[in-house]
């Protein structure tokens, strides 16, 4: 028997994401130029599954191959003649549903390798009978003994994604570790380049370390081209090292994009959206990160647009040193009524921001009111679907220039419904008031947390010229009373600094926020919500909480004692802090439940949130932004990981939690989307049905135009670079 965290249920959720009446909403224009930065985002969507493992773009073929002869409803007869059941069946169109709405075959939540949930001889049998197969026999075949071996396997290293013998990453090659990272950083910050939009590649030759970093971009050519005022191509000599930057990753899907949004560009509906436009092109075709800052410069600039977007390597996720980008891109409509909320919320932040427990000194010079929207999703391209955002991700755009919030609407409304025979670990008389509250109150705490935990918080820096953002002769540290001493010098980041534990512990000071905020009553009449009510939300919001801190150790692998999701990393971490607050405010223990396994249950004190709980969140809350802000990258360490550690010891064996957590587990949601197309003069909408079968035939529409193609470019780009990962 497979361990069940490595495969995906036949009973797996899955949602349709409603978007149809608001796009019906759009005027002609507007769905046009919705409809080519869907293209863009879909055919940069590609990039991921050569970003998550050496053979998700070959599963990704082969099943396209598979499905376009014969669609789902058509395959299953094909299935009964191979002698699959109609399990097996099913477990094989849920497996391929995964692969596209993770783009690849690690789950994009967790990180956690997921093989098909049926014989492998029976998944070839199905092969092999398909009208695919019989077309084009040899084709078939050279896929299949591509793919077929690392489709089921699960060696300890191929559990999970990770760097060097942790996991899989085709972030750098097979043979890069840590330390090969940690020089690239200190070589890509001396020469001012971004790693967002690279990978790492290593050779040896004649005992010297030689390394190339890959740029995406559209452009292949390593010289100036036409466009371009200089390249950052060329060879360097670094701390006995060589690297060579070169660029062209990706470069035919680059292209493709490019393409896309350039067709958008005659659509835009003003002049910030035509220059984020053109610069988010010269971005994706020469490779330059900087182009991609200054269109989100742009992007910021065009405030309250009816169709929103982003587009690019954006969030460091499943980088496993956390520095480069997954791409993704979104296309979505406004939700005015819901955005008229986050609107208040933007205009009472300036009040708000003074209440969270550090000095004024450790808030930005001037808080820059963002836009802040509800969204239906129509497009969401990439590995995963979250349900809200905070974007650009470039620190030194967000300190000084701006930034957007966006809640996705759609995504909230199908996302987090919960059936109460389905709700673990909490006391029977909770249940009822979880799933009634459980809505709003993430609601609340999705605003908190994107508005005002990623938009607070200043960081100390020293530009190049050796200018200060603080003043080095009054400024103290909280903690320990005295002045300054570390702060980012040039160059250097947040992700930079912070590396490996950067987005989770961003992730925990953003919801911490969120718990700490929540229990102020203007917040809470902002959305609605007064006197007993708004206690409702309060208490369901902290429940929620510290449930999800005892489920995020289904993302801890104990063989590596690391983490493989930021943001469950960050609830585990809460969860500590709360119980370890004591007074009886959190309870956690270990039960066995109506089916005589092992069991757990977690209880909140609602009397003491507003005393314990709140003291607790305000005293770290406090410590995280100080180790932020000074960048005390040992200090802030040293405070997460400690919190961050699942061990047996202790007044609770976290170990043996994992254990019940794993066996009681939910597979997270999957999410089927529309396609559009241009049929005359208008655009269509193409909506399908809430299923695997409505998920792969979403992924089969797709391309219409050049699927083959895109499929042949998808085989060349990860067959150049097969020998890397070895």
């Amino acid at each position: 028997m497979v361990d069940s965290q490595y495969y995906l249920p036949n009973d797996i959720g899955i949602s349709a994401l409603d978007c149809g009446e608001a796009f019906r909403l759009l005027s002609p224009k507007e769905q046009l130029y919705a409809h080519y930065l869907s293209r863009a985002a879909w055919y940069g969507g590609l990039v991921v599954l050569l970003q998550t493992s050496p053979e998700s773009p070959t599963i990704y073929v082969l099943l396209q191959k598979i499905f376009r002869k014969q669609p789902p409803a058509q395959l299953e007869a094909v299935a009964t003649a191979a002698g699959l059941s109609s399990e097996e069946y099913q477990a094989f169109l849920v497996y391929a549903a995964g692969l596209y709405a993770n783009m690849g075959n690690y789950k994009s939540f967790g990180d956690t390798k997921f093989i098909p949930n049926l014989p492998k001889e029976k998944f070839k049998a199905l092969v092999w009978e398909s009208q695919a197969y019989k077309e084009n026999p040899g084709e078939i075949e050279t896929l299949w003994n591509s793919c077929s071996h690392f489709l089921y396997s699960l060696e300890d290293k191929q559990k999970q994604l990770g760097l060097g013998n942790k996991g899989i990453t085709t972030y750098f090659s097979g043979n890069c570790c840590l330390e090969d990272a940690e020089l690239a950083q200190k070589f890509l910050d001396s020469k001012n380049l971004s790693a967002y939009n690279t990978r790492l590649f290593k050779k040896e030759s004649d005992g010297k370390r030689c390394y190339e970093v890959r740029l995406a971009a559209a452009v292949k050519k390593d010289c100036t081209v036409e466009g371009e005022a200089e390249t950052p191509c060329s060879m360097f000599e670094f701390e006995d090292a060589s690297f060579s930057v070169q660029r062209g990753d990706y470069a035919f899907l680059m292209e493709k994009v490019s393409q896309n949004l350039e067709k958008a560009k005659a659509y835009a509906a003003n002049e910030n959206q035509a220059k984020m436009l053109e610069e988010y092109i010269r971005s994706f075709t020469y490779g330059s990160v900087d182009a991609h800052k200054e269109g989100s410069r742009f992007w910021i600039k065009d405030k309250g647009p009816i169709v929103e977007s982003y587009i690019g390597f954006i969030e460091s996720y499943r980088d496993p040193f956390g520095s480069r980008g997954e791409f993704e891109g979104f296309v979505a409509v406004v939700n005015k009524a819901m955005s008229a909320r986050f609107a208040q919320l933007v205009s009472s932040a300036e009040v708000l921001l003074p209440e969270l427990p550090w000095p004024t000194a450790f808030e930005k010079d001037r808080f820059l009111k963002p836009d802040f929207t509800s969204l239906d999703v129509l497009t969401f391209a990439g590995s995963g679907i979250p349900a809200g955002i905070n974007i650009p991700n470039y620190d030194d755009i967000r300190q000084t220039e701006g930034f957007k919030n966006v809640s996705l609407g759609n995504v909230l409304a199908v996302a987090y419904a919960t059936q109460k025979e389905k709700l673990t670990f909490l006391d029977e008389k909770d249940k009822d008031l979880y799933i009634k509250w459980k809505g709003p109150s993430f609601e609340v705490q999705v605003g908190l947390h994107e508005l005002l935990g990623h938009g607070s918080g200043k960081l100390f820096v020293q530009d190049d010229k050796g200018k200060f953002n603080f003043d080095q002769a009054e400024v103290r540290n909280p903690e320990t009373g005295e002045l300054i001493s570390s702060w980012y010098k040039g160059s250097e980041t947040w992700d930079s600094k912070f590396s490996t534990i950067a987005s989770s512990y961003e992730e925990c000071r953003a919801e911490c926020v969120g718990l700490y905020l929540c229990l102020n009553k203007q917040v809470l009449s902002i959305f609605g919500h007064e006197g007993e009510e708004a206690e409702e939300v309060i208490y369901v919001n902290w429940l929620n909480m510290v449930r999800a801190g005892l489920l995020g150790l289904e993302f801890y692998t104990p063989e590596s004692k690391s983490w493989r999701q930021a943001h469950m990393q960050a609830r585990f971490v809460i969860l500590r802090v709360l119980l370890e607050a004591g007074e009886g405010l959190v309870t956690l223990s270990e039960i066995t439940g109506a089916d005589g396994r092992p069991d757990a249950l977690i209880t909140l004190d609602r009397s003491k949130i507003h005393t314990v709980g709140k003291s607790a969140i305000q005293k770290f809350l406090c410590k995280l932004q100080v180790h932020k802000s000074t960048a005390d990258v040992e200090g802030g360490r040293a405070l997460y990981e400690g919190y961050s550690a699942v061990t047996s010891d202790g007044s609770h064996n976290f170990l043996q939690f994992r254990e019940t957590v794993l066996l009681r587990k939910e597979a997270r949601k999957m999410f089927v989307q529309a396609n559009t197309q241009i049929k005359g003069e208008a655009v269509e909408l193409e909506e399908y049905e809430s299923s695997a079968a409505g998920l792969v035939q979403s992924f089969i529409q797709r391309f219409p135009e050049d699927a083959e193609e895109v499929e042949a470019q998808l085989l060349e780009l990860a067959s150049r670079d097969a020998t890397c990962w070895c």
